[in-house]
């Protein structure tokens, strides 16, 4: 289990975590979510005794990490797929780590099969393609066979087969009843493997609360109009208290209004609507609109 308490990490006058509180449970796989300088990567990095935080806890099985006897048997983590030497070999790299470890050196070939690099186990690290460093850096959390495991964008690189065998490979730890954090920036695949949510904005926490429970809370009803009097729809609809989303070229993505209503709406003012569909917001939606006010840089777009 992790568990942090009243975590506070600032680097001269900037806050990067505040008083950040949140537990990290066996047997599910924990979504830790945030926008880019939320404080994901500082809170990571404090659990595992990379930051000594200001105020606070943070603790791997109820003990700090400079204080776990065996470390890596009891907590594996992935922050940087590109921390291997580019001259040494996958196999090198992992027996390297087994020594100073104290793991058995039959551990090494054991997670390169299961991380599918069996066949390149010899080749320089440096000649692997960004997904294959991924996976090097998995097994290298998974090495010691660790009760507590920690990735940080673990499928950055990796094709759709690598990132549906990330997946399943997360499923299947939290399955066996291991404590899972995954932190990510891509909400549908945390959607189809996180079982519950840490999100943060600004160094502080927003939500901690299961997937659906958060989409449940957190979620509006969206209906997508398509029209091809948008604009003038758009204004009678904003009229009546609704948001409206441009999209595509007649489409309309709207919020606070019902299907029902709409329709009534568009007919009242004589304007046409070739479809009108309720969708039910995604787990990108809720997150993009829960954490707006914490994003650190914003872009424009063209909403004409």
């Amino acid at each position: 289990m992790i568990e942090v308490t009243e975590l506070t990490k600032r680097f001269g006058r900037v806050t990067a975590v505040d008083g950040l509180t949140f537990t990290v449970r066996p047997g599910r796989v924990t979504g830790f979510l945030g926008p880019n300088g939320s404080g994901k990567s500082t809170t990571l990095r404090a659990i595992l005794g990379l930051e000594a935080p200001d105020r606070g806890t943070a603790l791997v099985g109820g003990l700090p990490y400079r204080d776990l006897r065996h470390p890596l048997h009891q907590v594996g983590a992935l922050l940087d797929a590109g921390a291997v030497h580019p001259g040494r070999s996958a196999r090198a790299h992992l027996m390297a780590l087994a020594v100073a470890g104290r793991v058995g050196r039959r551990r090494v070939g054991e997670v390169l099969e299961q991380v599918g690099l069996g066949q390149v186990a010899d080749q320089r690290a440096g000649g692997f393609s960004l997904g294959m460093r991924q996976r090097l850096g998995i097994a290298a959390a998974l090495l010691g066979d660790p009760p507590v495991v920690m990735f940080d964008e673990p499928v950055n690189g990796l094709d759709p087969e690598g990132i549906r065998w990330v997946r399943q490979l997360m499923k299947s730890l939290a399955a066996e009843g291991r404590t899972v954090l995954v932190s990510s920036h891509l909400m549908s695949e945390m959607a189809l493997t996180a079982d519950h949510l840490v999100v943060i904005g600004r160094g502080r926490l927003i939500a901690d609360t299961g997937v659906k429970a958060f989409l449940a809370e957190h979620g509006t009803g969206q209906v997508q109009v398509r029209s091809p009097a948008r604009g003038s729809l758009a204004g009678v609809l904003r009229e009546h208290g609704a948001g409206v989303e441009y999209q595509g070229s007649q489409e309309l993505l709207v919020t606070g209004l019902t299907v029902d209503r709409i329709g009534d709406l568009a007919a009242r003012n004589g304007l046409p609507v070739h479809e009108l569909a309720a969708r039910q917001a995604s787990l990108e939606d809720v997150f993009m609109n829960l954490t707006r006010d914490s994003v650190e840089y914003q872009g424009m777009c063209d909403g004409n």
